[in-house]
């Protein structure tokens, strides 16, 4: 049998394991049942993929994650190892093949959703594959506790019965006490060997600032800190205005959403990886098999929903050992604008089996039908015709998503295909009498010569360069041409595809989950309240807080965070700064940023005083963020 570290060098090109890899590796070998908590960046997947690559079989790996799945294959089949997912959309034909490839096609890995394992027949497949090792990445989401619950988790505790000798290895990298126990009992682990790593980043530091303009602290951060960056904001239109102000700025700035087509990733992406780009600005839909040594700062300008998340995100920096910065912006607003992005738009047991019923009657699905019919989906259509606010029903959606009741998988794309059905003579006398549509009829025939045989993929921005007419020009005259029935003319410009996993049985559905909603939402208005607190709290070091979160106790400050920093750096005295301040306002009315200037102090320094100063009614803050003398 092979030596693991062979197999890592071998194919992972590495010449040693990190921190608990191996002794993980070992207990799998051993055939123990264990559990691991590795941090982001500890290198979870070589723990299963080493020990699977040594025995003969193939290891059954449960993830939620379609991305993440999509991504692990692609990796292992780079190294020339055989790996197949089973994700969303396949048809039962193929998966039949898919899985006849795992039966007899010397396959080592075999990735699929735990919904997958509800399925009957996909279930007695599994049974009769010379399955070596059942890995459970993302372990969270076992449990009720877990920031990402999902109940079709917790039947994977029923493969011990058709595996008993099989080991079982349950994977997380955020986890509290709570939820490690629960992973633990939900999953049947027998006796388990548990590895935990530290979740101590000893060289980032974990900085908080109170700022008022967060453009021009990042500003300052970037000019610092010249090497990769990445900033992580809540929606895509932030990514768009952030990316094009630091571009405005004199940085070299890329973006990151999903809306962006894989082309469009890939090329984005790219260009920070190859340092073309000093910062990416990204939404939480960036970061997946991300890892990039040597980023410098990552940069949160919006709350994060929980401390799981911000720890996973800003884990992304300093992986190469040096020091590196974790840098969180708040303002006064901050709190009010996360309790309506998070809090107010939770839905509860009412609201989810209103949308539900009205999901079903939109695509005409009667009671007791509509399993595995799969559809195309515009949420903002669906919310306007039923008067839904969109960010409460897109919860809703994931939250069913989540439950394994639907499948909604994101495309954000427009695809136009295009045919003219007219001999070219009768569209040359067309254009004769319409001289207005000939530029845009002569650019589409001289870029698509075969659009009289077939129907043809049309690039729309293509032909807007080529044309030198707008996109809104170039579809008044295919709207024209199509009435006349001169083309046929398709555009498709749907947000997601959604499956039904199940018959359409309204209240009977939802109140079988609703226990799983009201415990989720109460889950998240205690994980902003710990979010919160990280914030709030002045007098305990940064990293400290994150370690008491998830269950490690310290005695010791890390000596670098933005709490740390300021105990070491001696405060300017309050009364003589207000005094400073307050003749400056006698002269002239003036931002935060003028008052650092002109008195040379730090930016927390004079937003704790300018605090000091608006609580005690001594001055004011006027509409263009100027501070006034109260009169």
């Amino acid at each position: 049998m092979p030596e693991a570290l062979q197999i890592l060098q071998k194919y992972w090109k590495h010449n040693k394991f990190r921190s608990l890899q191996n002794e993980i590796i070992n207990s799998v070998l051993d055939g123990e049942d264990t559990f691991a908590l590795m941090p982001t960046g500890g290198g979870k997947s070589i723990c299963f993929q080493v020990p699977a690559m040594m025995q003969e079989g193939i290891c059954l790996v449960i993830s939620p994650l379609v991305a993440l799945m999509k991504d692990q294959v692609a990796n292992l089949q780079k190294r020339g190892i055989k790996a197949i997912a089973l994700t969303g959309g396949i048809k039962s034909d193929e998966m039949i093949d898919l899985l006849d490839n795992c039966q007899f096609g010397n396959y080592k890995f075999l990735y699929l959703s735990p919904e997958r394992l509800q399925s009957d027949w996909i279930l007695e497949r599994i049974k009769n594959l010379p399955i070596n090792l059942i890995t459970i990445d993302e372990a969270h989401c076992v449990s009720q506790w877990g920031h990402d619950f999902r109940p079709a988790y917790l039947k994977i505790s029923g493969l011990k019965k058709h595996f008993p000798k099989i080991p079982f290895l349950a994977l997380t990298a955020t986890a509290t006490p709570k939820v490690k126990e629960s992973i633990i009992n939900d999953l049947g682990l027998h006796n388990p060997k548990v590895f935990e790593k530290s979740f101590a980043r000893e060289n980032i530091a974990y900085m908080v600032f109170e700022v008022e303009d967060k453009l021009f602290r990042i500003e300052q951060i970037l000019k610092k800190n010249p090497q990769p960056s990445i900033i992580y904001v809540r929606n895509r239109k932030s990514c768009l205005d952030i990316s094009s102000q630091l571009q405005s700025l004199g940085f070299k700035a890329t973006y990151y959403h999903g809306g962006l087509t894989s082309k469009e990733k890939d090329k984005n992406m790219q260009s920070w990886m190859n340092e073309e780009a000093q910062v990416i600005v990204a939404t939480n839909a960036f970061g997946m098999g991300i890892d990039k040594a040597n980023v410098k700062t990552v940069i949160h300008i919006q709350l994060p929903e929980n401390l799981e998340n911000y720890y996973q995100e800003a884990g992304r920096a300093g992986r190469n050992g040096e020091k590196a910065y974790a840098a969180l912006l708040t303002s006064p607003s901050d709190i009010l604008q996360t309790e309506n992005q998070f809090i107010n738009i939770l839905p509860d047991k009412k609201f989810l089996n209103q949308m539900y019923i009205k999901l079903c009657n939109y695509f005409q699905i009667a009671y007791g039908e509509g399993i595995n019919e799969q559809f195309t989906f515009n949420l903002h259509h669906f919310c306007l015709k039923y008067e839904f606010p969109t960010l409460k029903t897109y919860n809703a959606m994931q939250f069913l998503d989540r439950q394994g009741i639907i499948n909604l998988s994101q495309e954000f794309s427009e695809k136009i295909t295009l045919q003219f059905l007219i001999p070219s003579k009768e569209v040359i006398r067309y254009m004769s009498l319409n001289p207005n549509d000939e530029e845009i009829i002569l650019a589409i025939l001289r870029t698509y010569p075969g659009i009289y045989e077939m129907q043809t993929a049309f690039n729309l921005q293509l032909i807007v360069k080529k044309s030198n007419h707008t996109a809104s020009e170039i579809q008044a005259v295919l709207n024209k041409l199509k009435e006349k029935d001169i083309i046929e003319y398709h555009s498709k410009n749907n947000d997601a595809t959604l499956i039904f996993n199940e018959i359409r049985e309204d209240e009977r559905t939802i109140n079988r989950i609703a226990k799983y909603l009201e415990n989720q939402n109460e889950l998240k208005k205690e994980q902003l309240k710990s979010v919160l607190y990280y914030i709030n709290e002045k007098k305990v070091c940064k990293s400290k807080l994150i370690l008491n979160y998830f269950g490690e106790k310290t005695d010791v400050d890390c000596g670098i965070c933005s709490y740390c920093i300021t105990k070491k750096n001696k405060k300017r005295d309050v009364t003589s700064l207000s005094k400073e301040i307050f003749a400056l306002l006698q002269t002239e009315d003036l931002n935060s940023r003028d008052i650092q200037n002109r008195t040379k102090d730090s930016p927390d320094d004079v937003i704790f005083v300018l605090q000091h100063l608006l609580e005690n009614n001594i001055i004011l803050v006027k509409p263009n963020n100027k501070y006034t003398l109260k009169s």
